[in-house]
């Protein structure tokens, strides 16, 4: 096949354009307030309802999630598992350099003189380094990406973008990043994901009979 990253942005078209527009509101809350007041007016509007919430919505940007429901697509659809267990591997590598390179404070380090201002989530453990970018936010992104080029109903590109956006709102709110992670950490994914995916759909293997079946589907082949 031939797959321009043309045509990858074709084919995830809802998602892209909802990002943007996303991307872009981001960038104008960022010029017209500082790293600070964002950071404090997410912080300070919390509630036991999102405190006991956002745990739980944040783990949807964990690694472990897309490992297991790669491993159940797999039982499906072979090629779906390696696009979903690649594209989390590529960019959570390259998520992972970056955080390396900057060593940014996270929240509690940067505000390590006035703690007492912060409210922190009971039971969520909160880290201190390695702050920018954010990883949970561009796996949720990369994931969506991946998920939107996937489907044959692009509406569900609305909401895989709530998808990620509610994560990075988790990693703010749970003070486990700052806005700028999150931006920066949702375009690393999409960049990422739109790169990774045009690269490995021009691969012959990857759309050969045997990885267009599963596990469950192999299994069944044999019995019959």
């Amino acid at each position: 096949m031939n797959i321009g990253i043309k045509d990858v942005l074709q084919r995830i078209r809802p998602f892209f354009i909802l990002y943007l527009i996303l991307l872009a509101g981001c960038l104008a809350i960022k010029l017209l307030y500082t790293k600070d007041e964002i950071y404090f007016a997410v912080n300070t509007r919390y509630s036991d309802f999102l405190d006991t919430v956002e745990p739980y919505i944040t783990d949807l940007g964990n690694g472990w999630a897309i490992v297991i429901l790669a491993a159940v697509v797999a039982l499906y659809n072979y090629r779906i598992a390696f696009l979903l267990i690649t594209t989390f591997i590529i960019t959570s590598l390259s998520v992972q350099v970056a955080k390396f390179c900057f060593d940014a404070p996270r929240p509690k380090l940067y505000f390590a003189k006035e703690l007492s201002k912060l409210h922190f989530a009971k039971g969520v453990e909160i880290l201190s380094h390695n702050s920018f970018p954010s990883g949970h936010t561009l796996t949720a992104f990369a994931t969506g990406v991946l998920l939107t080029y996937l489907a044959k109903n692009k509406k569900w590109a609305y909401l895989l973008i709530f998808y990620g956006v509610m994560v990075g709102f988790s990693r703010v709110y749970l003070s486990e990043h700052f806005f700028e992670d999150v931006i920066a950490g949702s375009l690393m994914g999409v960049v990422l994901a739109v790169l990774w995916i045009w690269f490995i759909e021009n691969k012959k293997f990857i759309h050969s009979a045997g990885w267009n079946r599963g596990l469950l589907k192999s299994k069944a082949k044999k019995i019959v």
